[in-house]
């Protein structure tokens, strides 16, 4: 049966019971038999069932919430294993790799030569998006990492992306399903701005005292501070599109913040001679 369904009985049973209740509540006062005894009893039924109800709602808030959990377990634990399968199948490439940088010396004339022959080809390895993402597996949340794989790899082509994880032990402070809605929404906006002129997006992942840290660079045109001051605030945005909504999702994920006990900061800063946006979550 539907959850909708099942609490229709419930609603029904204390509407009767309190309908019931006032029914004798003013039977004995036109009967004048009402006394102060028959007073907190009622009361204490009154009490009785508002506590019920209050309890049941938590258990559902609860049961919605687990229900949350686990439909994203089954929706980013699928991008964790396909990266884990495509490593352990290109487990014979890598040891091709090694085998090359080890036997490089056979090839060059001098050691500068080996060192910046050696240095180009590592960092032509480290561009493979299958390793350059390798340190996502290593999270103990493996929901969030399928989740930012997910992201990643689903990124505009346009877009070169960076991960540093600081931490390997991600605990926060507030569920799953919140943690990744907000993330979400800084991900969607930093890979959107970035896409524009095509630029680079920074994820630094954190864990510090119990609490994710996530921080988001993205590549963007220098704002004004007004501009930066305002963009938690409902309905702006830096974006002029005419017939869209803008600007709900960052004031959403300030609010999630605020209620988490956690707290969210923007800013902008120079790197390499290039633009960033710059957020930061602490939650």
């Amino acid at each position: 049966m539907d959850r909708s369904l099942r609490k229709i009985p419930y609603r029904v049973f204390c509407v009767v019971s309190l309908i019931i209740g006032i029914y004798i509540i003013v039977d004995l006062l036109v009967s004048r038999t009402l006394n102060m005894r028959m007073i907190i009893v009622f009361i204490f039924l009154i009490v009785l069932v508002f506590c019920g109800m209050a309890e049941r709602k938590l258990s559902e808030d609860i049961i919605q919430n687990q229900e949350k959990e686990l439909k994203l377990y089954q929706l980013y634990i699928q991008p964790v294993e396909e990266l884990v399968k495509e490593i352990r199948g290109r487990q014979h490439e890598f040891d091709n790799h090694i085998n090359a940088i080890l036997n490089m010396h056979l090839t060059v004339q001098d050691y500068d030569e080996l060192v910046e022959r050696q240095s180009a080809y590592i960092h032509e390895i480290r561009r493979d998006s299958a390793n350059r993402y390798l340190p996502l597996l290593r999270i103990s949340d493996k929901v969030l990492a399928g989740f930012l794989y997910s992201k990643i790899v689903s990124s505009p082509e346009n877009v070169e992306t960076d991960v540093e994880v600081r931490n390997w032990e991600v605990i926060s402070q507030t569920s799953e399903h919140r943690l990744i809605e907000i993330i979400g929404v800084l991900m969607d906006n930093a890979y959107e701005a970035a896409a524009e002129s095509g630029g680079r997006v920074r994820i630094l992942l954190d864990s510090q005292s119990d609490r994710v840290v996530f921080e988001v660079f993205n590549q963007y045109r220098k704002l004004s501070f007004e501009q930066i001051g305002r963009f938690f605030e409902y309905g702006y945005s830096t974006k002029e599109t005419a017939g869209q909504k803008r600007g709900m999702g960052l004031s959403r994920i300030k609010s999630l913040t605020d209620k988490s006990g956690g707290e969210i900061m923007v800013g902008q800063e120079e790197i390499n001679g290039e633009n960033y946006i710059h957020f930061t979550v602490i939650i």
